[in-house]
């Protein structure tokens, strides 16, 4: 069978590439990013499309505090950053995951930081590799496009010591540009408050002139963009807590840094879950963001759990693995690991796809995840399935989902194992979607209910068919000869009930 042949047969998404010896070879990487702020561990593992992450460790360091004075790595926190490596360097042996060290900002900037490297390599073998700005930008860039293939935008990551700038169009990375305005840097100014917002302001328009209009996506990236998003959740009283894809606007990033000038900060950094590290950079990462958003003014502001370690991740892969579908990606992945018939969900997904005439690219996509995410909870106790489900699909780390899409496909996967949504998790999210996706998702649920009843072989499948008209209201099962025994009662019911969400009448017909 040729490639096109091949891709035709498994469907819009293509066949999976996790298992190819190209991703495989990516199935245990590590990689440790040495900030101004912090010092991180990831490894990554399995599905290597969208992320998973095997092990991730943060040591909050503060190697960039004080450098303003200095010009040298803080001492305290070289000495917690060469502890935290040391450390690092024994787990990957353990884990057999081979280590990427980049270092940024403070590392870069420093006068030691030549001698830091070489005292590292001495004491664990590893090699720091000290990036550049603009390669920081272009990274940060990558690991959005991990995230969000092919998106349109303007990408800004944060650390303690800097900001980069980086364009995104079609895929590729275009101009990016750094600057000092990290909020280690900002709180070591002299002169306050005036001082910093005059400053900030000449270095944003400076920046603007580099990057040109951008009226597209702004994408943040950084633990200081994510503090003031967890800020903004805890504000609005936002119910689902996943950073990731969260959105905002300009008068929500403009109520929130007044909302951040009149807190207490130790009481709000309780409330939301942040370290005193972080919380302490938050005021001067909220100056940052509201000249950032009122100079380039766009369309709409996304968080991006993704930056420099994802972007690491995605500089490895071919093209042929970057260009596919996070999501459904990762779901093949998930079906083939945890699922008891992995491919059921290919033959699953044609069979409900009569209920979904109209639906476009962005709900079928939902569909074909919701049809591999099936079955990959049954090993949670029968009482608990549905939420756990529910559970996995809103929080789980799915790249490509808006919150509304992750409520969306956790619902459906409810509805999968429970016909009823009251008393359960969903309601309290429930306002992220409206009521027409509502209703399809449980549509969709009821449909992978009633699916799963006919599992047993790839031909009990393709001896059941659903027919479904709209305009008259039926909904029709045509089963053969052979696949009749499988609609016993309880599949009976549970086609009357997906009948029942359709608002529709029912025919079967054997034969």
């Amino acid at each position: 069978m040729d490639a096109e042949a091949e891709h035709a047969d498994w469907g819009p998404f293509g066949r999976p590439l996790f298992a190819d010896q190209d991703a495989r070879a990516l199935s245990r990487v590590g990689v440790v990013d040495i900030g101004s702020n912090s010092v991180r561990l990831v490894v990554f593992d399995g599905a290597a499309r969208s992320p998973a992450y095997f092990y991730n460790e943060k040591i909050m360091c503060g190697l960039g505090a004080g450098m303003s004075e200095t010009g040298r790595l803080n001492p305290e926190g070289r000495a917690r950053a060469l502890a935290a490596l040391r450390r690092f360097a024994l787990l990957s042996e353990g884990m057999n995951a081979p280590l990427t060290l980049v270092a940024t900002a403070a590392v870069r900037d420093a006068e030691d930081g030549p001698d830091f490297r070489a005292e590292v390599n001495e004491e664990t073998g590893l090699t720091i590799w000290v990036i550049d700005g603009e390669e920081e930008a272009r990274l940060s860039a990558q690991g959005v496009l991990l995230g969000w293939p092919g998106s349109y935008g303007l990408v800004c990551d944060i650390g303690g010591s800097s900001m980069e700038l980086a364009e995104i169009s079609g895929g590729s990375v275009g101009r990016r540009v750094s600057s000092p305005l990290g909020p280690l840097k900002l709180r070591d100014m002299d002169g306050g408050k005036k001082a910093r917002e005059k400053h900030i302001k000449e270095v944003m328009s400076e920046l603007a002139n580099t990057m040109g209009t951008q009226r597209d996506r702004l994408f943040l990236v950084g633990g200081s963009w994510r503090a003031i998003a967890r800020i903004d959740m805890e504000r609005r009283g936002y119910p689902l807590h996943v950073l990731h894809e969260y959105r905002m606007d300009a008068d929500a990033v403009a109520d929130t840094a007044k909302y951040i000038e009149k807190a207490d900060m130790e009481e709000l950094r309780g409330r939301c879950g942040l370290s005193s590290s972080r919380a302490a950079l938050v005021p001067y990462a909220s100056e940052v963001l509201r000249r950032l958003v009122s100079q380039f003014t766009p369309a709409d502001i996304a968080i991006s759990s993704y930056g420099i370690r994802e972007g690491l991740l995605y500089e490895q892969m071919p093209q042929r693995l970057r260009d596919r579908d996070p999501l459904i990606e990762s779901c093949y992945f998930a079906e083939a690991k945890d699922a008891r018939l992995p491919g059921f969900g290919r033959r699953l997904f044609d069979f409900v796809r009569p209920l979904f005439p109209d639906a476009g690219p962005a709900r079928m996509r939902l569909v074909k995840a919701a049809c591999l995410l099936h079955d990959v909870s049954w090993r949670a106790h029968p009482d608990y399935r549905a939420e756990t489900c529910f559970d996995n699909a809103t929080r789980a780390n799915l790249g490509g989902l808006k919150h509304s899409e992750r409520v969306f496909l956790g619902l459906a996967l409810l509805h999968r194992y429970r016909n009823k949504r009251e008393g359960s998790r969903f309601e309290h999210l429930g306002t992220l979607l409206d009521a027409d996706e509502t209703r399809g998702a449980e549509i969709l649920g009821k449909a992978l209910r009633f699916g799963a009843m006919l599992w047993m072989s790839e031909e009990s499948t393709s001896g059941a068919r659903l027919k479904w008209d709209p305009l008259a209201r039926i909904l029709r099962l045509e089963l053969t000869e052979g696949a009749a025994a499988l609609f016993g009662e309880v599949a009976e019911a549970r086609f009357k009930s997906l009948a029942g969400s359709l608002d529709a009448e029912t025919e079967v017909r054997v034969g």
